[in-house]
C-alpha cells in the first residue's frame, strides 16, 4: 500500500457542524478517523494531504449507543474524531474535496 493511500485511509471524512464550524475560526479542523488511528498518523496524514503544519492533535472515541429499530435491538457503531489544531497562517477549506 503507497503512502499516500495510507494517509486516505487515516482521514475518513470532515466533521460539519456548528460545533466545528465554530471551532475553524480558532485554526481547528475535526475529521472522522479510524478507531486504530494514532494522533502521530493522523499528524502526519494531515500535513501530507493538505500541505499544512500541524500544533496538535486531539482525539475523542464516541461509544455507540443501544437502541431500538422497529422493536428490534441494534448498537450504533463507535467512532472516532480528531481535532486538528493549525499552526497560525494555515487553514483547511473542508467544503471542497480533496485535489
Amino acid at each position: 500500500m503507497s503512502a499516500l493511500n495510507k494517509h486516505y485511509d487515516t482521514i475518513l471524512a470532515p466533521v460539519i457542524t456548528e460545533k466545528s464550524t465554530i471551532q475553524s475560526e480558532q485554526n481547528k479542523v475535526v475529521f472522522r478517523v479510524p478507531l486504530a488511528a494514532t494522533k502521530k498518523d493522523i499528524k502526519e496524514a494531515v500535513e501530507k494531504l493538505f500541505n499544512v503544519k500541524v500544533a496538535a492533535v486531539n482525539t475523542i472515541v464516541r461509544k455507540g449507543k443501544t437502541k431500538q429499530f422497529r422493536g428490534v435491538p441494534g448498537k450504533r457503531s463507535d467512532h472516532k474524531n480528531a481535532v486538528v489544531t493549525l499552526l497560525a497562517g494555515y487553514s483547511i477549506d473542508v467544503t471542497t474535496g480533496l485535489s
